[in-house]
């Protein structure tokens, strides 16, 4: 329960990558990765979509598709793209990032229009601001459309344009249960990830305006991301969009369940009210034992989890990871408590 990026693809997802239509995909001439970049944006209410091969890349290409260097950007303090990815923004990209702290994942409307800089020759231009959603470190909490919209609206009235790490979007939609258009409306760009729970193999999908993605195609090539044959990566994804996007439900329900077993634990801070998603985080209140020391304990007996910081954990749920599997990690957590005790 380390992650949702250990899912395994399907037998149909092997057998669509064994049998797909491939060309070379710099050239634009994969069809099997045509129709996946179509399929993306449709399905996101966007011009057009481009494959790359991770959601840190993915971020990375949006970025610099939609800023230069020594551009300032504005997004939330504990973020995947400033917290998780090894400083890119800054030593690739060359930006500035502006970390605001947010409200479980969510910044605040007026805090982000405040920190847009005025015109003056000794700051750096305010370019972009971006949201991730789901918040991964807030736990998986979804940001509505409506929370959303109002940041798109300080966006708009500066000029601006709003970006969103939708790694997890079709969580959010599904636990909303809503089509993800209706968040992704509000947003000028965006990205998704196929190889978490939707369980695909490998890649992300980029989605925006052409003209955008007519820059990110160009920045992924600099960075080493075109690809040739890339339909046998695609190939699953069109399976990952078309039939997995449902059943995210399940993994939901398993979190929620998950998290009733483990508040029931002396020494765990969690409120079961607040898992919205795939993901539980929790605190730990228990003398001379921190987080890594918990993880290590729980690993002996098969269940993987990892630690946030040094009195804070997660698990995340997800295809793969059944309700037997949660009450075998349920009773896990109650052994290593019981050994703890003594």
């Amino acid at each position: 329960m380390r992650s949702d990026t250990v899912t395994l693809p399907t037998e149909e997802m092997l057998e669509a990558i064994r049998t797909a239509e491939l060309g070379d995909d710099v050239f634009g001439e994969d069809p099997t990765v045509r129709r996946l970049e179509e399929l993306a944006a449709e399905r996101m209410g966007k011009e057009s979509a481009l494959l790359v091969t991770s959601g840190t890349q993915a971020n990375l290409v949006s970025l610099m598709a939609q800023t230069k260097r020594g551009d300032e950007v504005i997004l939330e303090a504990e973020c995947h793209t400033y917290y998780y990815e090894v400083g890119g923004i800054s030593a690739v990209a060359g930006l500035i990032p502006r970390p605001l702290k947010g409200t479980r994942g969510s910044l605040d409307p007026q805090d982000v229009e405040r920190a847009i800089r005025p015109k003056n020759i000794h700051f750096p231009e305010t370019a972009l601001v971006c949201l991730e959603n789901t918040h991964n470190r807030a736990g998986g909490v979804i940001i509505p459309p409506s929370e959303i919209e109002k940041v798109h609206d300080v966006t708009r009235s500066h000029g601006l344009q709003l970006y969103m790490d939708g790694a997890r979007v079709f969580n959010a939609a599904v636990a909303l249960g809503i089509d993800v258009k209706e968040i992704t409306k509000h947003v000028d760009s965006m990205m998704f990830c196929l190889s978490k729970g939707l369980s695909a193999p490998v890649g992300s999908i980029v989605v925006g305006s052409g003209q955008f993605i007519e820059r990110a195609r160009k920045v992924r090539k600099m960075l080493g991301g075109g690809m040739r044959q890339a339909g046998i990566i695609a190939a699953p994804g069109i399976i990952a969009l078309e039939k997995m996007v449902g059943r995210l439900r399940e993994d939901h329900d398993n979190a929620k369940y998950l998290a009733q077993g483990l508040v029931k634990l002396d020494g765990i801070s969690l409120d079961p009210h607040s898992v919205q998603t795939n993901i539980v985080n929790f605190g730990l209140k228990i003398p001379g034992i921190n987080a890594e020391q918990i993880v290590s304990r729980l690993a002996v007996k098969g269940v993987r989890t990892l630690s946030i910081d040094s009195d804070r954990m997660r698990a995340v749920t997800h295809r793969g990871i059944g309700r037997d599997d949660i009450q075998y990690a349920i009773g896990v957590f109650g052994e290593v408590w019981d050994s703890i005790a003594q």
